[in-house]
C-alpha cells in the first residue's frame, strides 16, 4: 500500500477540495463511484441548514467536539468517537453547541451525489 499525501503542512487542505460555507469548512477527502467521504467542520455555535437527499445516505463520525444531530423529530448529541447514520429521505442538521470546532468524517453513499440532490429547508 502506498499513500499519496497533497501537502506537508500541518492543517493544510488542498484548496481544490475544500469549501468554506459561513459555518465552517467541508474538505472531499475521497470520492468514488457511489460514494464520497468528506471532512467537515463546524464552528461553535454554528449549524449546517436542515436537508434531505432523495439519492444518499450519510453516515457521521464525530472526530472532536460535540455534535448535536436533529432526524427524524429527534436530538442525538454525539461525542468524540461517536457515530450516526441518517437514512435517504430523512430530514437532518448538524449543529456545534459546544466551544471547540466540531470534527466530523461523512461517508456518503448513494446511487447520486450530487449538489442537486441536497434539498434544504428554511431553519427556524
Amino acid at each position: 500500500m502506498s499513500w499519496v499525501f497533497m501537502s506537508t503542512q500541518k492543517d493544510s487542505h488542498p484548496s481544490e477540495f475544500t469549501r468554506t460555507p459561513p459555518w465552517g469548512r467541508v474538505t472531499m477527502l475521497e470520492e468514488g463511484p457511489r460514494y464520497r467521504i468528506n471532512r467537515i467542520e463546524v464552528n461553535p455555535g454554528q449549524h449546517i441548514s436542515t436537508q434531505m437527499h432523495y439519492h444518499r445516505s450519510e453516515h457521521w463520525i464525530v472526530v472532536s467536539g460535540t455534535a448535536k444531530v436533529i432526524f427524524d423529530g429527534q436530538e442525538h448529541l454525539l461525542k468524540q468517537k461517536e457515530s450516526t447514520y441518517v437514512p435517504m429521505n430523512t430530514r437532518h442538521r448538524v449543529e456545534n453547541p459546544g466551544v471547540i470546532p466540531l470534527v466530523m468524517i461523512e461517508v456518503q453513499n448513494g446511487e447520486y451525489l450530487g449538489d442537486d440532490d441536497i434539498i434544504r429547508f428554511t431553519d427556524e
